[in-house]
């Protein structure tokens, strides 16, 4: 048994790294294809990356079993990539969907937000061989 627990952490262990090699490349490509950061002081920075042509964006508010609430914002990708803008420990983290057997997985840094239908969960990959959510139990608030 304990030889089946090590295989099971080094293999987290393994996605973890590939996680953060995989953002770290999407952001040295973002900024060597000429993607422009102009951030005046009152105003949020904008992101523009001239190869990948946006769709409208999409805001969602969402509520979670603790009580929080926050907005996600949704950005799809003509050439197929997904984004998602999520607050994360107070500041905004770009967050780039990959591969999930269901619903709609983003990953950011150390992070997976989540999404299957109007649910969602935030993990800490780093938190633990077997990550628990973050913030849990979260719903699309629906107006």
């Amino acid at each position: 048994m304990i030889r089946g627990r090590n295989a099971a952490h080094r293999l987290a262990t393994r996605l973890r790294t590939l996680r953060r090699l995989a953002a770290s490349v999407f952001a040295l490509a973002v900024l060597g294809a000429g993607a422009s950061l102009a951030a005046p002081a009152a105003q949020a920075a904008s992101l523009d990356v001239r190869e990948i042509q946006v769709q409208p964006r999409h805001t969602y508010s969402y509520t979670c079993a603790d009580g929080k609430t926050f907005k996600v914002t949704y950005i799809n990708g003509s050439n197929g990539q997904s984004f998602a803008l999520v607050p994360v420990g107070g500041r905004r983290l770009l967050f780039v969907g990959v591969i999930a057997a269901s619903g709609v997985k983003y990953v950011a840094d150390r992070y997976t937000w989540w999404t299957k239908g109007p649910g969602a969960d935030l993990y800490d990959d780093m938190s633990e061989a077997s990550p628990k959510p973050v913030v849990s139990g979260c719903a699309t608030i629906m107006r």
